[in-house]
C-alpha cells in the first residue's frame, strides 16, 4: 500500500481536507453559535473546534486566527457578498431604504442577530472585535455602496450612515431603551431611510 505524503505543519490530515466546503460551514455554524453564546473575550479556537466536532488544527488551517475566525462568523450573518449588489441593484434612488429594511432585517432575526450582539457588546471593550467590526460594516458594505454611487467623501458619509445604523442597534438591541426597543420595525425604516438616503446620495 502506497504511503501518503507527509502534511506540512498545522495541516489537517488528507480525509479531512478534502472535505473543505461542508467542514468550513460546520467550523463556521459553530464558531457563529459559541461567540453568541460566550461573547469575543470567553471564545477560544478550542471551543469553537470542540463544538465543531473537529480538530482545533482545522480550525486554524481554513480560518487562521480567532479574529478571522470572529470575522468569519459574523459576516455569516450579514453575507454582505450578496447584498451589495442588491441593494444597489436599482440605482441610488431608494436606496436609504434598502439598506435599512437590510440591516434592520439582520438584526430581527434571532439568529443573525444573537452573533451581531456578539461583536457589539465586545468591540466595547476589545479593539479585535472592534477591528472586526469597521471592517465588515464600514468597509464590506457602507463603503461599497457609498464608493459605488460616485458621490464626493464616500468614506465620510458611509461612516455617518454607519454610526446612525449602529447607533440604533445599540440602543434597540443592546440596552433595549424604550420605545424603541418595541417600536415597529416598519416605522423605524420609515424615519431613517431618508436620512441614510441623504448620507448616501446627496451631493
Amino acid at each position: 500500500m502506497p504511503k501518503r505524503p507527509r502534511r506540512g505543519p498545522g495541516r489537517p490530515p488528507r480525509d479531512e481536507a478534502d472535505d473543505g466546503p461542508s467542514t468550513q460551514e460546520r467550523i463556521r455554524l459553530a464558531a457563529r453559535e459559541v461567540f453568541a453564546e460566550r461573547g469575543y473575550d470567553k471564545t477560544s479556537v478550542r471551543g469553537v473546534a470542540k463544538a465543531a466536532g473537529v480538530d482545533p488544527a482545522l480550525v486554524h488551517h481554513y480560518f487562521g486566527t480567532k479574529d478571522d475566525l470572529f470575522a468569519a462568523a459574523i459576516e455569516m450573518s450579514m453575507e454582505p457578498a450578496l447584498v451589495v449588489p442588491a441593494i444597489l441593484a436599482t440605482g441610488p434612488d431608494g436606496i436609504g431604504e434598502r439598506l435599512a429594511r437590510y440591516f434592520l432585517g439582520v438584526w430581527e432575526n434571532p439568529v443573525t442577530r444573537a452573533p451581531l450582539l456578539a461583536v457589539i457588546r465586545s468591540a466595547l471593550t476589545h479593539e479585535a472585535a472592534a477591528k472586526v467590526l469597521r471592517r465588515l460594516v464600514l468597509r464590506r458594505v457602507l463603503e461599497r455602496v457609498a464608493a459605488d454611487l460616485n458621490v464626493p467623501d464616500p468614506t465620510f458619509r458611509a461612516e455617518l450612515a454607519a454610526s446612525h445604523m449602529v447607533g440604533i442597534a445599540i440602543l434597540r438591541y443592546v440596552l433595549e431603551v424604550e420605545p424603541l426597543a418595541s417600536a415597529d420595525p416598519e416605522a423605524i425604516v420609515a424615519l431613517v431611510a431618508p436620512t441614510l438616503q441623504r448620507y448616501l446620495t446627496e451631493e
